[in-house]
C-alpha cells in the first residue's frame, strides 16, 4: 500500500507581505509544490490590503486543496500598531481556510525553528538552509517571507497534527482559557 498524500499549507502572515509555501508529504518525503508572497502596497486602502491577502489566500487554497493550514503566531514586539494589522491579515487568511474547511494549526517562531532545525532558537539563515536541504531544493527560496511560509508548512509536515495545536479564538480563549463559543 503506498504512503499517504498530504498537502500543507505554511503562512507567515503579514499585512505588508504576507509569506507562504506549499509542500506535499508523502511517506517522510517533503517537496516543495510553490511559494511566494502576497505583497500589498502602503498607499492602499488597509481595507482594501485584507481583501487582496484573503483573495490570494482564497486562490492557493481552490488551486493546491491543502489539507492542513499552518500559520505563524503573532509575535508582540515594541510596535503594537504593527502588531494589530498583522493580527488582521492573519485572521484573514483563517477565515479564508475555515471557508475553504481546512484545519489551522498555529505554531510559535521558536517551535518552528526547533522542528525544522532542531533548535529553538536557531537564526534566520540556519532555518532558510535547512529549509533547501528537507525539500531538496537548489537553492533557497526568495524573498525571505517565502521560504518563511515553508518553514511553517514544514514544522507541521514534520510535527503532525496530534501534537500540533489548533488555532483557537484568538488571545482571549487561546490554548490555556475556555474554549466555550456561545
Amino acid at each position: 500500500m503506498a504512503p499517504a498524500k498530504e498537502i500543507y499549507i505554511g503562512i507567515d502572515p503579514g499585512y505588508a507581505i504576507t509569506g507562504y509555501g506549499v509542500i506535499e508529504k508523502v511517506g517522510n518525503k517533503l517537496t516543495m509544490l510553490d511559494c511566494g508572497v502576497i505583497s500589498t502596497k502602503p498607499n492602499v486602502e488597509f481595507s482594501e490590503r485584507l481583501l487582496a491577502i484573503n483573495t490570494r489566500i482564497a486562490v492557493l487554497l481552490e488551486f493546491y486543496k491543502p489539507n492542513y493550514m499552518a500559520v505563524e503566531e503573532l509575535f508582540l514586539g515594541h510596535n503594537k500598531t504593527t502588531a494589530i494589522g498583522t493580527a488582521q491579515a492573519r485572521g484573514v487568511v483563517i477565515v479564508e481556510a475555515a471557508r475553504a474547511n481546512i484545519p489551522v494549526y498555529e505554531f510559535t517562531p521558536g517551535q518552528i525553528k526547533l522542528a525544522v532545525t532542531g533548535y529553538g532558537k536557531a537564526d534566520k539563515n540556519q532555518v532558510s538552509q535547512m529549509v533547501v536541504r528537507l525539500l531538496g531544493l537548489k537553492e533557497m527560496p526568495k524573498p525571505d517571507d517565502a521560504c518563511d511560509g515553508l518553514a511553517v508548512a514544514i514544522c507541521l509536515a514534520n510535527t503532525g497534527v496530534g501534537f500540533a495545536e489548533r488555532a483557537v479564538s484568538g488571545y482571549q480563549y487561546g490554548r490555556y482559557g475556555k474554549r466555550e463559543f456561545f
